[in-house]
């Protein structure tokens, strides 16, 4: 069997499903996923490769309205230039639901000439799949596709199906990565995602967007893997909250990070969590970069 490989670019609103599906298609937790829009901010290759193919899945963030700070901008960037570069896109939308943040991405689908498979995602929530067909033909009358796929992200068959039809779209090739890749982003770079989800999820009516996290230091000693971090705030009443009363809110952080961390790199880790105030950072062109928004 001839071999395939491509890059699979999955574009959509915020908080449409986008990180939690390429997690089901490769298998494992790469991709950081909360209620809260706007989680993922990076651009993230998570691969996945067999014997007959590679698939280069390219997580993005959501394509919203509105670049009220720079790192808004930054991820508007991100999303919309990865679609330029891609074999095929798989367009995510909520069944039932379409929103303005939708039109501004289907405006961007619009301009590549690349294969689309717009996936239909939440049918789960239908109480029957019937109820999907007239939303089908309301998004079909917007855009023409090359495939309509409902789906519900945490079904395996679903997912299944799914990788067999990007089988008919991505092209006879060397695989793109060594096969034992699963991103092409770097431990440091995932272990600090890994925090940051943590804190979106227990802060989610707090601290939506004003925080980052940054690793200090990363040393195997042993078999112990050795992480020092610091998490970024705009204001110092935030550092109150992240830290929480008698610091036990920074405690949860740290133990349910380390657990999923550890799962991640198979081996025990230390973790240790500071907080400190960095005003402004999130609309300082400078302070992003040097935090890897760049």
């Amino acid at each position: 069997m001839t071999f395939k490989s491509g890059f699979i670019a999955v574009v959509g609103r915020p908080n449409v499903g986008k990180s939690t599906l390429i997690n089901e298609l490769i298998g494992q937790k790469l991709s950081i996923t909360s209620h809260r829009p706007q989680t993922t901010r990076h651009r993230i290759h998570a691969i996945d490769t067999t014997e007959n193919y590679q698939m280069v899945f390219v997580d993005t963030p959501g394509i919203h309205i509105g670049n009220k700070k720079a790192i808004n901008a930054y991820m508007n960037r991100a999303a919309s230039s990865t679609i330029k570069d891609v074999d095929v896109i798989v367009w995510l939308v909520e069944s039932g639901r379409w929103t303005k943040e939708d039109s501004r991405v289907l405006e961007h689908v619009r301009q590549v000439q690349v294969p689309v498979i717009l996936c239909v995602n939440k049918i789960d929530k239908l109480k029957s799949p019937q109820e999907v067909l007239p939303f089908l033909e309301v998004v079909g009358e917007k855009y023409k596709p090359s495939e309509m796929f409902p789906l519900s992200a945490f079904k395996k068959n679903d997912t299944r199906a799914l990788r067999e039809l990007l089988l008919k779209y991505i092209p006879n090739r060397d695989a793109i990565f060594d096969p034992d890749y699963v991103t092409d982003r770097s431990e440091k770079f995932i272990v600090s995602e890994f925090v940051r989800e943590k804190l979106m999820r227990h802060l989610e009516d707090e601290l939506p967007y004003d925080l980052t996290v940054e690793i200090n230091k990363y040393e195997l000693d042993g078999k112990m893997q050795r992480i020092y971090a610091t998490i970024y705030v705009d204001k110092a009443s935030q550092k109150t909250i992240v830290i929480g009363q008698k610091g036990e809110m920074l405690k949860t952080i740290g133990t349910e990070a380390r657990k999923s961390i550890e799962g991640f790199l198979e081996r025990k880790v230390f973790l240790q969590l500071w907080v400190k105030v960095s005003s402004g950072w999130s609309d300082d062109k400078k302070a992003l970069a040097s935090l890897g928004y760049d």
